[in-house]
């Protein structure tokens, strides 16, 4: 019923992503951005803005907890995407980590692709955290390539959707100077 679900999108003004654990969070796995993202960019192609999104945080369920989601990705962008001690856990964990970290960075922008809520302040601390930290991109080169050229490819995918507006020509190029690095190392192996 195609009709009737574009009369539902038309009439949508909140979009609520509920969850009742802690163990994970929105840029952890593709499937709340696909949910929840999707839903507002299906909401949007019809309204032609966003309706509101929260978040609802029913980890400890006599205090539920609802957050803008804005909000809620600042406050998982913080606490962990950024977070240097997350960072070196990852680093424990070898090309399992390194894939972990562009996972999330690939997280990070589908939810911007889809639900317009991440600041350019927080690609820009992926790059320093990321690309531009000589331990850890060194780390990431060395033990997955893919994962380098990957995070590095998505934030010039941020650049050139508009996503990620506020950067400099600098910055572009040390983005593409660093796809370049992880495509030697990968034709080395």
């Amino acid at each position: 019923a195609p009709e009737a679900f574009t009369q539902r999108l038309a009439q949508m003004q909140i979009v609520l992503h509920n969850q009742d654990n802690r163990e994970h969070d929105l840029l952890d796995s593709d499937d709340y951005y696909q949910f929840q993202g999707g839903l507002m960019a299906a909401v949007r192609s019809i309204q032609g803005k966003n309706p509101e999104a929260y978040f609802g945080d029913h980890s400890l369920p006599a205090q539920p907890r609802i957050r803008q989601l804005q909000e809620e990705i600042t406050r998982v962008y913080r606490s962990r995407v950024v977070n240097p001690k997350w960072i070196s856990g990852m680093m424990r964990h070898g090309y399992k980590g390194a894939f972990e970290m562009s996972a999330t960075v690939d997280f990070l922008f589908a939810y911007d692709a889809t639900a317009r809520c991440v600041e350019d302040y927080m690609y820009q601390g992926v790059m320093e955290a990321y690309l531009l930290d000589p331990v850890v991109s060194e780390f990431i080169l060395e033990k997955n390539p893919h994962a380098l050229r990957d995070i590095s490819e998505r934030l010039l995918e941020a650049h050139k959707r508009g996503l990620w507006q506020d950067v400099n020509i600098p910055t572009l190029e040390n983005l593409r100077n660093i796809v370049h690095q992880a495509e030697a190392r990968i034709e080395e192996k």
